[in-house]
């Protein structure tokens, strides 16, 4: 009895020590006996932390990307207003603030200076601010046919360019007249001898008022002020600057080349975005139109104009026949007669270098 007590203890003790090492390993007290199981979780492609440490890991902060307007928010821009309320500019891990624009506000200069990193203009503007040696770049062309229009009453007698003769034409100025100075000068019309070339205000009262017998119109906007006055299409002549071949491209997206340098990425990110947004637009104007009337200044517009002048934006940025596969890309010859154009009219005093003014590769890098 005695030996088999013995027996029974040294059973007991041998027990007892094989459950604290068991113990141990499953502590994780014994690194040589976990380095297996580890080697085994590496080996499914799962990360090695555990469930807790995952969740307390910080998300990464957004980058945050300004982008300047050049007029104040409205069907225009509706590419814009609605990738910010889709969540567009969100998914590509981007903050973007959009920045109103208005009568004082330049967006060359907002963009050159730091106030915004991307822009939208017209080309024109941006080649005057390339020759001021201001560092930007246009990395988009959402337009890609001009909405200038010269828009006269069938009484005045305009149903050609060559009729503009002796008559009074009215243009914004600032920027704005260039299409209309090669307009005349295709049909060799002096604007200081051969007509009354005039500044044109910001509404459409002098031409409904007589004051003016053609006056320069957005198709998209001032044309459809007219017929909402009640005149009806019928009753007018227009000059489309597309088809008499002095287009000037208009809405673009521009980066500031210093902060472009060091953010590709982010501007492939924002364009794709943007580009994602404006088809969007294009396919369900009432969702863009919607986006835009949250921000339109209360009494300043309204939904119905609001949504010809999407409908009218769309066919600019998607022209009848264009391959949607290229929206934003900057055509070549198209950007080089919006150059010339400028040369011709004292926009700029040198020829342009085409090759540095714009560039396609953010436009490619967002297609990918």
């Amino acid at each position: 009895m005695k030996g088999n007590k013995g027996k029974f203890h040294g059973g007991l003790l041998m027990a007892v020590m094989i459950m604290a090492i068991s113990l141990l390993a499953g502590c994780g007290g014994n690194n040589n006996n976990n380095a297996p199981a580890a080697e085994a979780t590496a080996g499914t492609g799962e990360a090695s932390a555990s469930p807790e440490t995952a969740a307390t890991e910080p998300a990464a902060e957004p980058v945050t990307v300004k982008l300047q307007l050049k007029w104040v928010p409205q069907a225009q821009f509706a590419g814009y207003f609605l990738a910010q309320d889709k969540g567009y500019y969100a998914e590509e891990g981007l903050n973007v603030e959009i920045l109103p624009g208005g009568p004082d506000i330049v967006p060359e200069q907002q963009v050159a200076g730091g106030s915004a990193d991307i822009g939208v203009d017209w080309v024109a503007s941006l080649l005057t601010s390339q020759e001021q040696e201001m560092p930007l770049v246009q990395i988009a062309q959402i337009y890609q046919k001009s909405g200038l229009v010269l828009v006269s009453k069938k009484e005045a007698g305009i149903s050609s360019a060559a009729d503009l003769k002796g008559k009074k034409v009215g243009n914004w100025m600032g920027g704005n007249e260039f299409e209309i100075l090669a307009l005349f000068d295709k049909y060799k019309l002096d604007s200081n001898k051969d007509l009354n070339f005039t500044k044109q205000g910001f509404t459409m009262d002098q031409f409904l008022g007589g004051e003016i017998d053609a006056a320069s119109a957005m198709t998209y906007n001032e044309y459809q002020v007219v017929l909402e006055s009640g005149i009806k299409a019928e009753e007018l002549n227009v000059i489309d600057m597309n088809d008499e071949g002095v287009a000037m491209l208009e809405d673009n997206l521009f980066a500031n080349k210093e902060w472009l340098a060091d953010n590709k990425e982010t501007a492939a990110k924002f364009v794709r975005a943007s580009l994602k947004g404006w088809k969007d637009a294009i396919a369900d104007p009432e969702a863009a139109v919607d986006s835009v009337m949250k921000l339109a200044e209360e009494g300043s517009t309204s939904r119905e104009h609001q949504l010809t002048m999407m409908t009218e934006v769309a066919k600019l940025i998607q022209p009848e026949g264009f391959d949607v596969s290229k929206l934003g890309y900057t055509d070549a010859a198209a950007f080089q007669q919006t150059a010339d154009i400028a040369l011709k009219f004292g926009v700029i005093k040198e020829a342009a270098n085409v090759e540095e003014a714009y560039t396609n590769e953010i436009v490619e890098m967002a297609a990918k």
